[in-house]
């Protein structure tokens, strides 16, 4: 098993990486939507939402490229595992005040219909990549990496 267990995590930063990436690229060259994603969860006041959803797309972004590149993976990993945690407390506070809203995590974002939520689902991706972030973190030393020992 120990054999494999650099492959698997060759695989594990390809996929959380590309994940990250890719959310943020669908959010970063439409800051618009991006803001309205964020104001919708009604968390924050306007002038902080809207920073955030200029700035998150971007850090999504960087934390995907140093991922796939495999640069500080544990660090990233960690940082990772943190973020989808706020994504996780974001979703559930918005479920449980009754927000009708999309979770804006691959672009989209605002309200939605009544009934229309996914908010079981979005919260269960979001702690799938928390455990393949907790994964990383704990085996950081991976095939392909530019880093060739976790710290």
């Amino acid at each position: 098993m120990k054999r494999f267990a650099p492959w698997l995590g060759l695989a594990v930063r390809l996929f959380l990486g590309g994940v990250l990436g890719y959310a943020g690229y669908l959010k970063a060259f439409n800051p618009s939507k991006a803001k309205m994603a964020v104001r919708a969860y009604e968390a924050l006041p306007v002038p902080m939402a809207n920073l955030l959803g200029i700035l998150l797309p971007w850090c999504e972004i960087g934390l995907g490229i140093v991922l796939i590149l495999g640069v500080a993976v544990r660090y990233a990993s960690f940082i990772s595992a943190a973020l989808m945690l706020l994504f996780v407390i974001a979703i559930a506070q918005a479920a449980l005040r009754g927000l009708s809203i999309d979770c804006g995590c691959f672009g989209g974002g605002g309200q939605v219909a009544p009934g229309k939520t996914k908010y079981l689902l979005e919260i269960a991706r979001d702690t799938g990549l928390i455990a393949l972030s907790l994964y990383l973190f704990r085996y950081p030393t991976t095939r392909f990496a530019l880093e060739k020992e976790g710290f």
